[in-house]
């Protein structure tokens, strides 16, 4: 048995019997990579990681990937084929002390010539320090470190302990998965629920639900389950009403600070740069529904309305704005009304990033060229001192030129040939590229 000042998550590196009295998705946990779903490039026939555990020689690796997709029981069922002692903490709880006695248990398990694994869950959660604290017994095999995180490592794994450790990616399980292990619980008489009676449409629903989660699908059934049993009809299959009743409304997969709110975030821009208006509703409708900020999806409609449409379409920036003011005060529900309205407006609006471009540009020269003088004719003169310097000589008022023209170059010097703004013969701002162009040729002649 472990220490008990130990944080097992699973106790033994063999898998354990199952308490009875668990829930069920504790009970089904694979007990062989051989049990397990979905995970088939990793864990199949000729997965990196079935050729691991079959070698018996397990390194240092992260696994990454959303909540309930097998983290936790493929680092169990890894050391188990690897001899491993496990030494089980949770990021959460456990601290620099905590990590230091565990370390410090394997290095006396080493000396009797016992390897150790030392499993982190959650481990983005570990501070620089902590994590700092695991690189030198990495370093030099005191513990093969099996970290677990839901967080992208490259942003929350520092890059000296990242570069000792393989990193896995596990996806989120497909419904045909979920389903059949729905169906494996379903039937399962010792460690499941014993021959409930569960149809393909049921099992489809409960496998949707979970959103790609087995822990949320194995709860989903046996909370359907349950509710059924206590019915009238509890004898018959278990239907989908019961299955609606224990689902409830489902939570999207989605943390407003975290990698995936900024997956969909690009998803929702790249389909409006597009012009696939559907694409860019469903992004912004997925926003929404997992409770994300109205404000900020408007606000990224107002940047995009200049940086991706421009002068192609000078009214996207104010309708942009209009949404966000307008969201603004009368908030959700409704809100959701002038959302959409700009949503499709922007997506199938003609698009040009030249003003962006032209934006970037003019910053990259002053950086490039630093403070320049400003021309003599552009310069201020209210004292008589500066007018005798020349400050405000030969400036010609445009309003007072033929069309409202002036040829006399503005920009520094050093500066001169320089052309920031190219507009896109697309939407209204074909018509500023002729105009402009018209007037670079008369600057040209004139110069």
């Amino acid at each position: 048995m472990p220490p008990e000042d130990s944080l097992e998550l699973f106790p033994e590196s063999s898998p354990p019997s199952f308490d009875p009295s668990a829930p069920l998705a504790d009970r089904m946990r694979p007990r062989s990579l051989d049990e397990m779903v979905g995970q088939d490039a990793l864990v199949g026939p000729s997965g990196p990681l079935r050729g691991l555990a079959a070698a018996g020689e397990l390194p240092s690796l992260i696994l990454w990937g959303p909540p309930g997709c097998g983290k936790t029981t493929l680092a169990r069922l890894l050391a188990h084929a690897a001899e491993l002692q496990v030494e089980s903490l949770s990021a959460v709880m456990a601290g620099v002390k905590e990590i230091r006695t565990a370390v410090e248990r394997a290095r006396r398990e080493r000396g009797a010539g016992r390897r150790t694994a030392l499993f982190l869950d959650e481990l983005h959660r570990l501070n620089r320090a902590q994590q700092d604290s695991l690189l030198p017994h990495v370093e030099t095999g005191t513990v093969t470190l099996i970290g677990a995180t839901t967080e992208n490592p490259s942003f929350e794994v520092i890059a000296p302990l990242l570069s000792r450790c393989r990193v896995y990616t596990l996806t989120r399980l497909p419904e045909s998965a979920l389903a059949e292990l729905v169906h494996r619980a379903a039937r399962e008489p010792e460690r499941g629920l014993g021959g409930v009676a569960l149809g393909e449409e049921t099992a489809a629903a409960i496998a949707h639900a979970a959103d790609g989660d087995a822990r949320r699908a194995l709860s989903l059934l046996e909370a359907a389950v349950a509710l059924h049993r206590s019915g009238p009809e509890r004898e018959s299959p278990l239907p989908l009403a019961a299955v609606r009743k224990a689902a409830g409304s489902r939570l999207l997969v989605h943390d407003r600070d975290r990698e995936e709110h900024y997956n969909v975030a690009s998803a929702f821009i790249k389909s409006l740069r597009a012009s696939d208006p559907d694409a860019a509703l469903y992004w912004a409708a997925r926003m929404l529904e997992a409770g994300d900020d109205p404000l900020f999806l408007c606000r990224r409609m107002v940047i995009f309305a200049s940086e991706d449409v421009g002068n192609a379409d000078p009214h996207a920036l104010g309708l942009a704005t209009s949404t966000w003011l307008a969201v603004e005060r009368i908030g959700l529900p409704e809100g959701r009304i002038p959302i959409a309205q700009a949503v499709t407006y922007l997506a199938c609006a003609p698009k040009s990033n030249a003003a962006y471009r032209a934006g970037d540009r003019a910053r990259d020269a002053v950086r490039d060229a630093g403070s320049l003088p400003v021309p003599l004719h552009l310069r201020n003169a209210p004292t008589a001192l500066m007018r005798d310097l020349g400050y405000g000589r030969d400036y010609a008022y445009p309003h007072d030129a033929p069309e409202q023209f002036v040829s006399t170059p503005n920009l520094p010097d050093a500066l001169n040939d320089r052309v920031f703004y190219e507009p896109k013969d697309t939407g209204a701002e074909s018509a500023i590229a002729e105009r402009l162009a018209k007037w670079r040729r008369h600057r040209d002649e004139e110069s």
